[in-house]
């Protein structure tokens, strides 16, 4: 069962492919071997660890690989439901009890990628410095506050922006999808 709508169709086609391609060829290449090249100073491995994972809480590419799959749910319970139902592409049009379902679903998903952006953002930020300064003090009483060097900074820049991008293009494409939806509905009604 395809999506009912030109640019719910659409929406699947840049999610599933664009987006899963770029996390993971390019999301591999960028953040793949992050923590063996995180060296803090001194450079010793349970401090480079430690700081890693105060640097670090969830690797990137694991919390978009949560945040794809967890954006696929609503539309994929939807679709499941209908094809159980054996709903065909203009029943979900026609019929507004299935219509309502469906908009209720890609509003879940704009929820979702919402809270995915404000959660990447709190976790990640916007840029990725060169130098992090990490608070060790739990680690060792010798240790304080030290610095360590975040490998290819300029390139998660980059990437972070690009999948924030990513975002956004999701939730306008979800908005037009909610106005395709009504406009083709109103369309409907008038036409009946």
């Amino acid at each position: 069962l395809r999506p009912p709508t030109v640019i719910g169709q659409f929406h699947t086609l840049f999610f599933g492919s664009v987006r899963m391609f770029f996390l993971g060829v390019l999301g591999f290449a960028v953040y793949g071997n992050e923590a063996l090249h995180f060296s803090c100073d001194p450079d010793r491995r349970e401090l480079n660890l430690y700081c890693y994972n105060q640097f670090r809480p969830i690797t990137p590419q694991v919390f978009w690989a949560l945040q794809l799959v967890t954006v696929l749910v609503p539309g994929a319970v939807f679709h499941l439901y209908a094809a159980c139902k054996n709903i065909d592409q203009e029943e979900i049009l026609e019929r507004p009890i299935y219509t309502v379902f469906y908009i209720i679903s890609v509003l879940l998903r704009i929820i979702l990628e919402v809270i995915a952006f404000w959660l990447q953002s709190h976790l990640f930020g916007f840029q990725v410095h060169p130098l992090y300064m990490c608070d060790a003090s739990a680690l060792e009483k010798t240790f304080n506050v030290t610095k360590c060097m975040v490998p290819e900074h300029f390139e998660k820049t980059i990437f972070l922006s690009a999948m924030y991008t990513f975002t956004v293009i999701t939730i306008l494409l979800c908005v037009a999808e909610i106005f395709e939806i009504l406009c083709r509905r109103l369309g409907y009604l008038t036409n009946q």
